[in-house]
């Protein structure tokens, strides 16, 4: 006779799944100060959001402005992208705003001057923005010498170039396909009534996968036994997180649809958030910032680690160029000024460590969006531009102290 018992691995996630919804603790005190740098970074951000859009009387969260600052600060997210990836790895990279200019340059000139087609300057873009950071990267990891040097040196450097390459002069306009990149929307696809259809139809796909992916993080951290919150409050952390989201696509549908360059954001934050989490690479990165001498003891080829996060930088910073020379529509001898320190800020706002090892995108992400927040509420605000600078410089100093802090909480630090 045919037994009709289970096999242990079907028997082993269906009890996996029923322990999902009856483990974890339910106080929210506890959750927060159990990773106080991730959780602290995200109730900063609604206090901000929230203290800036009653100073504003509401402006700051209008249809019209939340557009307005995914289009004014979307390259600068770009940076952060790369700029925390070297963070984790123990790195830093000071050239990035030059990068910019100098891709956004190649850009114009292929294309206003020489009157070339739009994509061979956002192609043309990219690969002289990869070749760039193959250039820092062959020096830090097969040469030895720091980041800091090194991207000192390409600073001065690639802005000589984009001097050379203009001419010392700007150049515009880009033609219409080229401002699409940072300007452009995608609005009508589906239809609405005074809304767009597409633009929340995207946001619902974005949520279902974000929830479908923490609840697969919360299986398996059941499963090898790690702390997880209670399952109400997962829940309800799911929730908010899809309020907030459909709330801000609301707001995209009654204005003037889904920004293309909000598309490309999306894309390269997903990429990278798997990457950094889910690949051999990622955990490699995080194991040369974390403890050099352990990852080259085992087996984790560092040169070769430093080399590609490297060229990814330059790779990410040569997009930043084409979406700032499309947003500008033209490039400009002094285009990237203080970029590289707005990558920085919101690597470290969003959590990551001085020392390495730790940072995640998602908190790039926000750390970056606490800096846009700040600074356009500031502007709605009259705020003159010596204040924001103070204000931002605080911000700063105070992350890193938060990061210290941590440290000697946990007893770690170096």
């Amino acid at each position: 006779m045919t037994s009709t018992k289970p096999s242990a691995p079907a028997e082993q996630t269906e009890s996996t799944s029923a322990a999902a919804l009856h483990v974890g603790t339910s106080d929210p005190l506890t959750l927060v100060m159990r990773n106080l740098r991730q959780s602290g970074i995200y109730i900063a951000f609604i206090v901000i959001v929230a203290l800036f859009a009653s100073l504003t009387h509401g402006v700051l969260l209008s249809p019209g402005n939340i557009t307005n600052i995914v289009l004014q600060y979307s390259y600068i997210l770009v940076l952060a992208i790369g700029m925390v990836i070297l963070i984790i790895a123990g790195h830093i990279d000071l050239s990035v705003g030059s990068i910019v200019a100098l891709t956004g340059a190649v850009s114009a000139v292929l294309v206003i001057q020489h009157e070339q087609p739009w994509w061979i300057g956002i192609v043309a873009a990219v690969a002289v923005g990869t070749a760039v950071g193959a250039w820092h990267g062959f020096w830090v990891a097969y040469v030895g010498m720091p980041a800091f040097i090194v991207t000192l040196a390409g600073m001065l450097l690639f802005r000589g170039l984009t001097l050379e390459v203009l001419d010392n002069v700007s150049l515009s306009p880009f033609p219409a396909q080229y401002q699409k990149v940072a300007s452009g929307f995608l609005n009508g696809l589906m239809g609405g009534y005074g809304y767009d259809a597409f633009t929340l139809l995207i946001a619902a796909i974005a949520v279902a996968g974000y929830a479908v992916g923490v609840f697969r993080t919360r299986l398996a951290r059941i499963r090898y036994e790690q702390p997880v919150e209670s399952f109400p409050l997962f829940v309800t952390r799911v929730l908010v997180v899809a309020a907030v989201v459909m709330y801000f696509a609301w707001q995209l549908a009654h204005a003037r649809g889904l920004p293309i360059v909000l598309i490309v954001l999306g894309v390269l934050v997903a990429a990278y958030g798997l990457m950094t989490k889910n690949t051999v690479f990622g955990r490699q990165v995080y194991a040369i910032g974390g403890n050099l001498p352990a990852a080259m003891l085992s087996g984790v080829k560092v040169r070769k680690v430093n080399f590609w996060i490297f060229v990814n930088m330059g790779f990410l910073a040569g997009i930043a160029g084409v979406i700032y020379s499309s947003r500008s529509n033209g490039a400009q001898p002094a285009a990237g000024n203080m970029f590289e320190l707005d990558a920085i800020a919101a690597a470290f706002i969003g959590g990551a460590a001085v020392a390495g090892g730790v940072g995640t995108v998602v908190g790039a992400m926000v750390g970056g969006l606490i800096m846009a927040v700040m600074s356009n509420g500031m502007q709605l605000m009259g705020v003159d531009q010596s204040t924001q600078s103070v204000v931002k410089g605080l911000v700063l100093l105070l992350a890193v102290a938060f990061d210290i802090y941590n440290k000697r909480r946990a007893g770690t630090t170096r």
